[in-house]
Parts: structure tokens; C-alpha cells; sequence
């Protein structure tokens, strides 16, 4: 399959920002190996947009199309900083607006930065069931790195560097097997009027 896009989200919401640094190495690595420009959205400049709107009906044309961009994705690279044991409020937020259908089958690489090597297993009792719940198939090697493994925001280990090269690799296999997702053909009443309850 031909990959036309990829996208990765930070979920950082303060800049500078190690994890931001981490989310764009891993961008690099799968544009070099995909062929395709990748598309960053950082929380902090797309929280305007979307962080006022409670639905997806409510979000404005900026909002809205941050959101169909991610939609398209055949291979998605979510990271966050690791704040009360999980990913970040305003990453959920994001993803609480998508069309739950949207990314089925796309290829997803996992990313994560804390202060602690004990939060390190949160990118799969958090991170992998949520990206599951979207169909998104994320690859066996997640990266989780340090305060240590940076230089102010240069990463600067090369066993984490090692690890965005095998998850990169991974990704490009996956997301080349032929493996396509199909796309929703009519909106969910759920994003047009928002949840009852």
C-alpha cells in the first residue's frame, strides 16, 4: 500500500517541550523510510481550536480540519508527556472528537516522556487500549524516555534512538502490507448533535 499520510500528535501542553522533541524524531524517522512529508500538530498551537468545543459540531473550521487531518491518517504517531499516570487531559480531548471510525487499520506508534522509568508501562496499560479503541494497529516497540535521555530538548541516547528506529521500521512494514482501513461514508449523529448523556 502507498502511504499518503502521515501525522503525530504531542501531547504536550507546555513549550519547550522533550516530548515534543521525542514525537518529531520519530516523524523524522518514518518520513526518511515512508517517502512522505509528516504532518505535527502540537497541543499547544492547535489548543485554541479545539479545547473550546465541547463536540465535534462545535469546533470552527481550523478546529474542524486539525481533526479530518488526523482522520486521514495512515500512520499516526501519538506521544505525551506521562502527567497523573496517563497521557495528557487536553490529548483525550483530542481524541474524544474523532470519527471512531476513521482509523481503522492505520498503522500507530506509541510515545511517551516522564520523570520516572516507573510510569514506563503506561504506554501499554494507557496508551495501546486507547489507539486499539480507534482500530489503529500500534507496533510491538513503543518508545519512553526520560528527563535523562535529553539535553535541555535534544535527545541525546542512543538506546532510545535505537528504538524510534525500530518502531519506524515496524510502522513502514505495516502500514506497506496492503492492510487499509475503511473510511466512514456518513457522519456519527454523536459528533454532529454530541453525547446525551
Amino acid at each position: 500500500m502507498t502511504v499518503r499520510s502521515l501525522v503525530a500528535i504531542s501531547g504536550n501542553v507546555r513549550v519547550p517541550s522533550r516530548t515534543a522533541a521525542l514525537v518529531r524524531a520519530i516523524t523524522a524517522a518514518l518520513e526518511v523510510r515512508l517517502g512522505v512529508t509528516g504532518t505535527v500538530i502540537g497541543l499547544p498551537d492547535a489548543a485554541p481550536d479545539l479545547l473550546g468545543a465541547l463536540t465535534r459540531d462545535r469546533l470552527n473550521e481550523a478546529g474542524r480540519a486539525l481533526i479530518e487531518t488526523v482522520e486521514r491518517a495512515d500512520v499516526l504517531v501519538i506521544g505525551s508527556p506521562i502527567y497523573r499516570a496517563s497521557y495528557t487531559g487536553a490529548l483525550k480531548h483530542l481524541c474524544d472528537l474523532l470519527d471512531y471510525r476513521a482509523l481503522q487499520g492505520a498503522a500507530g506508534v506509541i510515545a511517551a516522556t516522564g520523570g520516572t522509568p516507573l510510569h514506563g508501562l503506561a504506554t501499554e496499560h494507557q496508551f495501546r487500549p486507547l489507539l486499539g479503541f480507534f482500530g489503529i494497529i500500534s507496533v510491538p516497540t513503543t518508545i519512553y524516555a526520560l528527563e535523562t535521555d535529553f539535553a535541555g530538548t535534544d535527545l541525546i541516547n542512543p538506546a532510545i534512538t535505537e528504538r524510534i528506529a525500530r518502531a519506524a521500521d515496524e510502522a513502514t512494514a505495516l502500514a506497506q502490507s496492503g492492510l487499509r482501513r475503511p473510511q466512514p461514508t456518513t457522519p456519527l449523529a454523536h459528533h454532529r448533535q454530541g453525547a446525551s448523556a
